[in-house]
């Protein structure tokens, strides 16, 4: 009590003073109030510009670090299965973290409690109903469990974040749909003109190899002919799937239309990017689809190391020549350059 208050209780009587208690007591409710509401205008504010979720959830443990320390905040959307974490600890200790976080996150164990690892990590699971399921947040700390008046500021939050993890679902849907081939699966035209550029200058930076394959099924028009568009659609998905099990994850695998495809093999020499489209061949050749009896489904790959003094344009058509070339003398095979 400050020493106007107890001036001011001295000179008062016992039912004056109640009531000036209880006035105080509402006034500090109030500031309380209004204190929480004008964090909560903050956290919309932060949100109101961000689309995709990995920075809505960088954004979110920025706004919570000053009023809930924290080592990592982590979100798992159950039915798209993809993870994003935002972790501000570095080395050993951060690994630890992620890992200990992304055993909650894969957990099937569905309940909303505070976690403790093996090696003195708390951490706390909620969940978060969103637009398609019940997301899973983590709020992680290193030495110290949260406490109540944390996990009240967080419950209270979590009505924010969920809106803002909803509007994040459909824009990454809009978005990924926007980059994916419709039929196959994908990724089309418009994500290898996005990202071919990067990956040119990024081996001519570090010195790397960089390989480029241009894929052609043979006889495909012949499967559409006779059997169907329909089994035609159906033979191009198995392709896909055939191809993108056989690549790396590092590797760019584009339909560019029709039945042809486009491999980018990042620091990949053409010895090594031999060894993979022959891959390639053999797996269209185990599929035995056949047009007709005489008429079996292959794959010609043209394939061509990038020169680094060369174009876009110069190397593309260079892979496209060579393409041609495995097409006219004998298709279902590998021709390199």
């Amino acid at each position: 009590m400050s020493m106007t208050q107890t001036l001011l209780h001295n000179s008062l009587d016992d039912h004056q003073v109640d009531v000036i208690d209880q006035v105080m007591v509402e006034l500090d409710h109030f500031r309380r109030q209004s204190e929480r509401l004008d964090l909560m205008n903050k956290l919309h504010g932060r949100m109101a510009g961000v689309l995709d979720i990995s920075t809505m959830i960088e954004a979110y443990s920025v706004w919570l670090m000053p009023h809930v320390e924290h080592e990592l905040v982590g979100y798992k959307n159950q039915v798209r299965a993809k993870k994003h974490l935002y972790c501000s600890g570095h080395g050993p200790k951060r690994r630890s973290i992620i890992a200990f976080a992304e055993e909650l996150l894969n957990s099937t164990e569905q309940q909303a409690k505070g976690y403790v690892s093996a090696d003195g990590h708390y951490a706390h699971k909620w969940l978060i109903e969103t637009a398609e399921d019940a997301g899973i947040l983590i709020i992680l700390k290193d030495e110290t469990a949260l406490i109540e008046n944390e996990i009240d500021l967080i419950n209270e939050s979590l009505l924010i974040l969920a809106e803002s993890l909803r509007r994040g679902i459909e824009y990454e849907e809009l978005f990924e749909s926007a980059r994916k081939d419709t039929l196959t699966g994908l990724a089309n035209r418009r994500v290898f003109e996005e990202r071919i550029h990067d990956i040119m200058q990024g081996a001519r930076r570090y010195q790397r190899s960089l390989t480029m394959a241009s894929l052609d099924l043979d006889y495909f028009k012949q499967i559409n002919d006779n059997l169907g568009h329909q089994r035609g659609d159906a033979v191009l998905r198995q392709v896909a799937k055939a191809f993108s099990q056989a690549i790396r994850s590092t590797d760019m695998l584009v339909r560019i239309g029709g039945d042809e495809f486009l491999l980018v093999m990042d620091d990949t020499n053409l010895a090594n990017g031999r060894i993979l489209t022959e891959r390639l061949c053999t797996a269209v050749q185990e599929m035995d689809i056949w047009a007709d009896e005489n008429t079996k489904l292959g794959v010609s790959i043209g394939m061509t190391e990038w020169k680094k003094e060369e174009s876009l344009d110069e190397w593309m058509e260079r892979v496209d020549d060579i393409l041609y070339s495995a097409k006219s003398e004998g298709r279902s095979r590998v021709n390199y350059a």
